[in-house]
This record gives C-alpha cells, structure tokens and sequence, in this order.
C-alpha cells in the first residue's frame, strides 16, 4: 500500500511540472538552442560561434538567408526609444526589436530599413551604443528557410560596412549571441531566431 501511494505522489508530482514546464513555453512552442548557451563574453571567440556569445569573426564568410519573396518597396520603419524603453516591429518582414529600460540614457530615434533580397536590417543611427542588451526576434515565416529542417547552425552577423553590397556570401565582422526557436506543432521546426545586440548599424541572418 505504501509502494503504492509513493508511486502515486511521484506520478503526481511529475505532472505538476510538466504543466508548469508548458506553461512556461506558452502555445506556440519552445525554446531549444542549437549550442549550449554561454555568458556573454567581453573578448573575442573563436569561429564557429556558441550560441550565447560574441564572436570576433572578421574575415569569416557565411551563406546569407534570403526572404520568401523579394521587397519590391523599401520596407522601413522609425520609433523614438526613450529611456524607459520601448519595442519596434516590423510585421512585413518579421522583427521585432526590444528594448529594456535603461538601454538609452536619452530619447532617439531609431530607422530600421529591411533589405529587399536577404534577411538583412540597416539600423540607424549607426554607431549607436547601448547601455543594456537590445533583443531582436525575426521570425523565419518569411524567410526562404521557414517549414524546413536546418542543416546548419544559424548565426546572427554584424556587418561593419554599411556600403558593402549583400549577396549570397557576405563578410561579417561579428557573431552576436543567437539562438533558435523550434516549433512543437510542426515537427520541431525552427520558428524564429533571437539574438541580443549593444550597437548599431547593419545585421543580417545567415548559416555556417
């Protein structure tokens, strides 16, 4: 009897935390890192990144991600990020951009311009610092990737050069820290990547 009342509290309390696990991932699905994620790190890394740190990658070329389709009107939007913080979206191509209080010691405006051919975001004003991390959320809905398995890791890039020209190998300078969202309904599916960034100007998605 008590074997099985023991037994009973185990599969109870097993329960308990598998609900509290899913309502932690909400509805849509879960978080899965294609690395371990790692601490940010103030030094450069070596190549290939972890997720979760930032890695001095100058001179490392990586496969640009194209969108589903190509923008034939320049998509660009601009929002003033006072100190309390803010967020700013771009429901065409799938970002989102967080930013907590305390990123900005004073009101700016930022510009956000997507590029027509490739996952790809020129950020202004360039050069901009921030005092805290700002999170970027692209969904990969709209990108040529989305519905399909990875058959390598993802890698959010920044690009220096705010005048190099995009193609399908792109020269970055850093590897932010990143990480990628998969889907439980449909297969465990990669959903939306999200990576952190403290500078402006110019990022784009791309594979190893």
């Amino acid at each position: 009897m008590l074997r099985i009342r023991l037994s009973n509290s185990i599969g109870a309390l097993l329960g308990a935390l598998l609900i509290a696990s899913c309502s932690d991932m909400g509805s849509t699905g879960l978080t899965a890192p294609t690395e371990v994620a790692a601490s940010h790190s103030s030094g450069p890394l070596s190549v290939p990144a972890i997720a979760g740190s930032v890695t001095d990658a100058a001179g490392l070329e990586l496969r640009a991600i194209w969108w589903d389709k190509q923008y034939k009107n320049v998509v660009r939007v601009s929002k003033t990020i006072s100190p309390a913080g803010g967020t700013i979206s771009i429901p065409e191509t799938g970002l989102t951009m967080s930013f907590p209080a305390g990123a900005v010691a004073s009101p700016i405006t930022i510009t956000v311009t997507a590029d027509a051919k490739y996952v790809a975001y020129k950020m202004e004003p360039s050069g901009t610092q921030f005092l805290k991390d700002v999170t970027v959320t692209q969904s990969l809905e709209t990108t040529s990737i989305f519905g399909r398995a990875l058959k390598s890791q993802l890698y959010a890039a920044y690009i220096a050069d705010d005048n190099v020209k995009l193609s399908g190998k792109v020269p970055v300078l850093e590897i932010e820290p990143s990480t990628t969202i998969f889907s439980v309904l449909s297969g465990l599916l990669p959903k939306s990547q999200v990576w952190t960034i403290r500078h402006f100007s110019r990022y784009m998605l791309a594979s190893g």
